[in-house]
C-alpha cells in the first residue's frame, strides 16, 4: 500500500508501515486508527478487512461497502480499493500470499463474520510482519484462505453504487449528507446541475437503480452504522436517517435486514477484539 495515500480528516499523526516491503508472505496486523480516508490503492497481497470496533466504508469496483463490527471484506491482491472510517477504529488486517486464491475471479466480496470466522481472524493477530515464516504460522493462513472460500460464498448485501459522472457524484453526496431531510430528486438535481428528468434516466443507466431505491438503501446502511455505534436509542436512529415513525422505520429495517433495529444492534455490537 502506499503509505503516502492515507489522509488523516482529524490530522492526528500517525506511522504507517510500506506493506510492500515486508518479505513476508502472509502476516497480520492490528490497528488502531483515528478517523481517516484512503485514495483508490492496490496490494500485491490479497486482503481480509475487519474491524472489531467502528465502522467502515470500502469501495470496489462500482460499490460501497459498509462494514459494521461481525463483517468482513474479501479484497483480491491487485484490485483498486478505497477505505474510510468517520469515527476511531479498531482493525484487525490479514494480509494472503496472493498464491492462496481461494476466491479466484472474485474481485470482492463481503460476508458476515461467524464465531469461527471471528477467532480465526483474531487468532492470526499472533503473526505480525515481523514474525516470520514458521511452519504453523503457514498453516494457519493457508487453512484461513480455505475457509474465506467458504465464507464469500455467502455474500452480504447492504451496498450503495458508485457514480461514474461528475453530476451523480454531486447528487448522491448531496442525498447522503441529507438522510434526515429526506433529499428529494429534484433537489438533488438542482445541486447537479441537470433536470430531474436526465438526473433519474442518467442514474438508472449508471447505477442500476432507481433514486428511490438508492435513498432506501442509503437510510437502511446508516441506520445501521447508527445502530452498531450504541450511542444512539431506536427512536434517535430512525428520526436520524429521515423517519417519522420509529414503528414504520422498524418495519422497514426488518424487511431490509431481516432483523429489528434492537436485534441489529445487539448483534453487531463491537466486541473487544481479544482471541
Amino acid at each position: 500500500m502506499n503509505a503516502a495515500l492515507t489522509r488523516q480528516l482529524d490530522e492526528i499523526p500517525m506511522t504507517f508501515l510500506n506493506l510492500e516491503e515486508i518479505p513476508t508472505r502472509s502476516f497480520a496486523l492490528s490497528d488502531e486508527r483515528a478517523p481517516f480516508e484512503t485514495e483508490a490503492h492496490t496490494h500485491s497481497r490479497h486482503q481480509l478487512l475487519y474491524a472489531v470496533s467502528g465502522t467502515l466504508h470500502l469501495s470496489v469496483n462500482g460499490a460501497r461497502w459498509f462494514l459494521p463490527p461481525r463483517r468482513a471484506a474479501w479484497i483480491q491482491a491487485g484490485v483498486v480499493h478505497q477505505v474510510r472510517a468517520q469515527q476511531p477504529i479498531s482493525l484487525r488486517t490479514i494480509y494472503l500470499n496472493p498464491k492462496l486464491d481461494p476466491l479466484p475471479g472474485v474481485e470482492c466480496c463481503v460476508f458476515e463474520v461467524t464465531p469461527l470466522a471471528r477467532e480465526m481472524i483474531l487468532f492470526g493477530m499472533r503473526w505480525g510482519p515481523e514474525q516470520g515464516e514458521e511452519a504453523l504460522a503457514e498453516s494457519y493462513f493457508s487453512t484461513l484462505a480455505g475457509l474465506c472460500s467458504l465464507w464469500g460464498a455467502e455474500k452480504a448485501r447492504f451496498c450503495l453504487p458508485v457514480a461514474r459522472s461528475a453530476e451523480l457524484e454531486r447528487a448522491m453526496r448531496f442525498a447522503l449528507e441529507r438522510l434526515e431531510e429526506g433529499p428529494t430528486l429534484h433537489d438533488a438535481a438542482r445541486v447537479a446541475f441537470v433536470s430531474p428528468r436526465t438526473l433519474n434516466r442518467r442514474f438508472q443507466a449508471e447505477t442500476g437503480t432507481t433514486w428511490r431505491e438508492f435513498i432506501h438503501a442509503a437510510r437502511m446502511i446508516q441506520a445501521m452504522e447508527l445502530l452498531a455505534s450504541g450511542d444512539l436509542s431506536v427512536t434517535e436512529v430512525a428520526a436520524r436517517v429521515g423517519f417519522d415513525s420509529p414503528g414504520a422505520f422498524t418495519k422497514a429495517f426488518r424487511a431490509y435486514t431481516g432483523e429489528l433495529p434492537s436485534a441489529f444492534r445487539r448483534h453487531h455490537a463491537a466486541d473487544d477484539g481479544t482471541p
